[in-house]
Parts: structure tokens; C-alpha cells; sequence
């Protein structure tokens, strides 16, 4: 059985979609400044990959917003903080290391907003949840960059700070974990 959810909820999640494809436009604003800034080709390479899915993106949001059939506003603050990473994007304030790490912050804004949208269009039902599927495909992908951004900020986070590539290696990678475990054991003692 369905349940019931008022107009105002569905506005609720109308109104998340219009903020999601407000950080979604962000996004490929973004994409388009951090690739004319950076000169590493696999770099670049990779930013123009998840520029081409977010763009495609873009459009995923749209018809979920035309399928899910009630459209709202996106939030005044989440039009404002687009509006302030795109000036920071577009600044001298900001390493490049630093404008890729407030990219992959927006990222995960993304992330979690769609998840968010998945979730309640999942406690209300098979209609919401049908309309809001194509939402699913975007989550993926918006994941998927986030891991990759990652990557992309230790590489120009090392370049620049220490003049130096970071070690990508079976053993760092293992040295990593051993951090990472060492934190975990140090957290749970004290």
C-alpha cells in the first residue's frame, strides 16, 4: 500500500530537485573553469569525462523535476552558495588544489542531496518512487566523480604544496591503510 503524503511534502521534494540542479549547473561551471586552469592532460582529461556526465546529469534532473510533476524554487542559500563557489572557482583567493577540493565539497552536497530525494520519494511509495528514479543514475555518477576527485586533489595538493607527485603505489597504498587503522585504534582507545 502507498502511502499518503500531503502537497507540502511533494513541494519539499520539489524543491530539493530545484536545488539539485542548481549545484548541478554549478557543477559544470565549475568543470569549465577547473579545466581551463589546469595543465595536466590526464587531469584534464578526466574533469572533461565527469563535465560530459554532468551535463547529462543536468538533463537527468530535469525530467525527474517534469516527471515528478510539481516544480519549486531551489533555496535562496543554495542559490548563494553556488553563486560563492562560482566566485571562488573563478578567483585568485584559491589554490587549484583548494578549487578542486571546494568542488568535490559541492560534490558531496550533490550526493547527499540526491540520496536524500531517493530516500523520501522511497517512504512514499512506488508513484514517487518511479518518477524520482532516474534521480538513482545521477547519485551513481556524482559518486563515482567524487572518488576520482579525490585523486585529483591529492595529485595537485602535492604538486603544489611540496613540489612533488604523490606516491601512488601498491606500498602507499598499504602505508595509507596502516594510517587509516592506526586512527581507527587510536579513536576506540581514547
Amino acid at each position: 500500500m502507498a502511502a499518503t503524503f500531503t502537497d507540502t511534502q511533494r513541494q519539499a521534494i520539489a524543491m530539493k530537485l530545484a536545488d539539485m540542479k542548481v549545484l548541478q549547473n554549478q557543477m559544470v561551471a565549475s568543470e569549465q573553469k577547473l579545466i581551463s586552469a589546469i595543465t595536466d592532460q590526464d587531469i584534464t582529461k578526466r574533469i572533461q569525462d565527469m563535465l560530459k556526465d554532468d551535463q547529462e546529469s543536468l538533463g537527468t534532473i530535469e525530467a525527474a523535476i517534469a516527471k515528478f510533476g510539481t516544480s519549486s524554487e531551489p533555496q535562496e542559500k543554495v542559490k548563494s552558495f553556488a553563486q560563492t563557489v562560482d566566485k571562488m572557482m573563478g578567483g585568485s583567493e584559491l589554490q587549484l588544489y583548494e578549487k578542486a577540493l571546494q568542488h568535490e565539497g559541492m560534490k558531496h552536497q550533490l550526493v547527499m542531496t540526491g540520496l536524500l530525494v531517493h530516500k523520501c520519494a522511497q517512504a512514499a511509495g512506488d508513484d514517487w518512487e518511479e518518477a524520482i528514479d532516474p534521480i538513482n543514475k545521477v547519485n551513481f555518477k556524482n559518486r563515482a566523480h567524487q572518488e576520482q576527485l579525490k585523486a585529483i586533489i591529492y595529485a595537485l595538493g602535492t604538486r603544489e604544496l611540496v613540489g612533488k607527485e604523490p606516491d601512488t603505489s601498491i606500498w602507499a597504498g598499504v602505508e595509507d591503510g596502516i594510517a587509516a587503522a592506526k586512527g581507527l585504534f587510536s579513536g576506540l582507545t581514547s
